[in-house]
């Protein structure tokens, strides 16, 4: 399974993003008013800057205290952010997820964002094209 298939599997297709000069605050709510567990940071809303997750949040929250949330979006944001293409395969890019540690990816055509996979997308893929797999082996075990 491709990169494509799994955003054509997705309900929403736009990406939500905060501008890289919101407050952590703004952008918090923004998390939680879309039940989403990552934004993208972008000035314009087609190119990503970083990526600011609940996790991001949390971290500061628990170093710093309540005051955090004033801070800056780009302060709290990770700026060293792996992206995708449409025709990247989907078990690559749940290795690569798996191994840098992080659960949202945007996904990229011509240099513009154009949609954003979680390691749920790409499990969820995986565990469909796995269940196809064993009903094609066992319809030819079977002779079907």
């Amino acid at each position: 399974m491709i990169v494509q298939q799994i955003l054509n599997g997705k309900p929403i297709s736009n990406v939500i993003t905060v501008a890289p000069g919101d407050s952590v605050e703004s952008a918090a709510k923004v998390l939680s008013d879309n039940r989403i567990g990552s934004v993208v940071v972008s000035a314009d809303g087609r190119s990503c800057v970083g990526i600011l997750s609940e996790r991001d949040i949390v971290r500061e929250l628990g170093k710093r205290g309540p005051g955090c949330m004033a801070d800056k979006v780009e302060v709290l944001m990770t700026a060293a952010i792996e992206t995708c293409g449409l025709a990247d395969d989907a078990e690559i890019i749940l290795t690569r997820m798996t191994d840098g540690r992080f659960r949202h990816m945007p996904v990229v055509k011509d240099g513009e964002m154009i949609g954003i996979i979680s390691i749920g997308d790409v499990v969820k893929a995986r565990l469909m094209e796995l269940a196809m797999e064993k009903d094609a082996l066992q319809g030819m075990i079977m002779g079907h």
